[in-house]
Parts: C-alpha cells; structure tokens; sequence
C-alpha cells in the first residue's frame, strides 16, 4: 500500500503506526502506509524512546487532497513525532477543501509527544484540520500545533480562504477539550476577539496535568527568556488538559518558547531531559 494514489481531486493518503514496548524499547511494531505519506526509519538518540519523522513527499496540500495519520501506543511505549519542514497548504480551487484528520491514542502508561513542524496556509487556502488526541489510564501526550495565516516574510496575507481546526482530547474515554480555530471572514483574524491581527496562531497541550505542572510553566514564562515574549501569551488547566496558547508573528519564536516549556514539563513530569529532533537543526 504504499504506491502513490491519486482521485479525481487531489491525493488521498493514510499513514498507521503502532507503537509498542519490546525489551525495554519502543519499538515500530506495525505500519500501513497509502499514498504520499511515510515514514522515516526509527532512531533512538535517548535509548528506550522512539523517534519518528512523517514524511510528506509532495511537500504540500491542495484542495481535494485528503490525508489521515493514525497514531497508536500500546503499553509502556514511548514515541517521539515530528517531521523535516513546514507543512504548506496551497491556495485551492473553488469549491474544493483539503482535509487531514490525525488520531493519537495513548495505551495505558504510554507517552507520545506530538511536536511538528509548523503549518502554513497560502492566500486562498481552503482546509480543515481535525485532531483527536485519546489517552487511556496512566498515560502521557504532549505537543503542539503552530499555524501561520498567509506568509508574512513576504507581505502575503490570508485574506481570502477559510481555515477550520478543531482539536478534542480525552482522558480514560472522557472528553476533557475541544479546541477550536474557524476562520471564515478574511477580516476575523484582525479583531481583537480574534487573531489581533497577528499572522501566527498557536497551542500547546498536555495531559493529564496538576496545578504544580501548571504554576511551573507559569513561573518559566515569568522567569525565563520566555519573559520576553512581545504577543500574548495564555495559559490555562482545564479538567486534566493544561493548555498554552500563543500569538505572534514569526514561527521561530513561538517554536522556541514551546520548546521551552515542553523542555521543562518533560524534564518535571517524565524525568527525562529534553532530546530535541535532530531534524529541527538541518
């Protein structure tokens, strides 16, 4: 299943991925693969914890494309997830939306850190993203989502397109959150109730959390380079699900107070030090 397939309107693409502890190492225990989406070969730069890194090969998404990404942790398993670049969704012809559905499910006492890379949707982007996060008794997700609304660097804004993200967690089959980002109106973003006219938009979850997990991002954010952060900044725990959001204009700074924060929250919650994807320095 891994020959490129194309319908009518655009690609159709499916990646599955089964996680699972094998001698004390998480191990790719299965994977199924259609279309143009794969995945590079597994390494373990921190030993028991698996790296992986989707791969997108035609390095962008348009209109009618349709792409799904399946996550799976068995048991005592621990994966990493991120990708080489920037996730582009291209301006699309009418009448024809691009849609990527992701699910991760987090076994009992497994860990899956969801960190990619960040998403940037062109002038006449037509998208909806859908994330659906579920984590069984004992385990642990972390991760983020980055959006970038038009390509500042350029002078390009999203005024014209329409954007629906919707993000829902659970926690032992209870839904804890719905996270939702709808752009319709291209003048939206520039409200205050809206985007402030910022170009960049972003969350970080993780779960499930404590109030100490949430006064130590807290203190970070007013102790730390993270201090000097020039957009607004939120930061809240709601039902287990301990949530920052974050607004600006250039993705480097926001990734950068992310990884601050995921640093910290893995080195508090995980005792572990952080292992940063090799893949963000090339």
């Amino acid at each position: 299943m891994n020959k490129a397939v194309t319908i009518k309107h655009g690609w159709r693409a499916q990646l599955g991925l089964r996680y699972g502890l094998r001698a004390n190492r998480t191990r790719l225990v299965d994977r199924k693969q259609y279309g143009p989406l794969a995945l590079q070969r597994p390494f373990y730069p921190e030993g028991g914890t698996c790296h992986s890194y989707i791969l997108h090969p035609p390095g962008g998404v348009v209109g009618g494309d349709s792409l799904e990404i399946d996550v799976r942790t068995y048991a005592g398993a621990h994966c990493l997830l991120t990708n080489p670049g920037a996730t582009k969704f291209y301006r699309a012809a009418q009448g024809q939306r691009a849609v990527v559905a992701q699910r991760i499910h987090v076994g009992k006492g497994a860990i899956v850190e969801w960190l990619p890379q960040p998403s940037i949707f062109f002038p006449g982007a037509v998208a909806d993203v859908g994330t659906t996060i579920d984590i069984d008794g004992g385990g642990r997700y972390a991760g983020w989502e980055i959006n970038c609304l038009g390509r500042p660097a350029n002078g390009e804004r999203f005024d014209r397109g329409s954007l629906h993200c919707a993000t829902r967690v659970r926690v032992g089959g209870e839904l804890r959150l719905v996270d939702v980002l709808r752009i319709d109106d291209p003048q939206a973003p520039g409200a205050a109730s809206g985007l402030r006219g910022l170009p960049m938009q972003a969350s970080f979850l993780a779960a499930p959390c404590t109030e100490k997990h949430r006064m130590e991002l807290e203190r970070l954010l007013h102790h730390s380079p993270g201090r000097e952060y020039p957009h607004p900044i939120g930061l809240t725990l709601v039902d287990e699900v301990l949530v920052v959001r974050a607004l600006g204009e250039q993705s480097e700074p926001i990734q950068r107070l992310f990884t601050l924060l995921w640093s910290a929250l893995r080195q508090q919650w995980l005792d572990k030090p952080p292992c940063v994807p090799r893949i963000w320095s090339t």
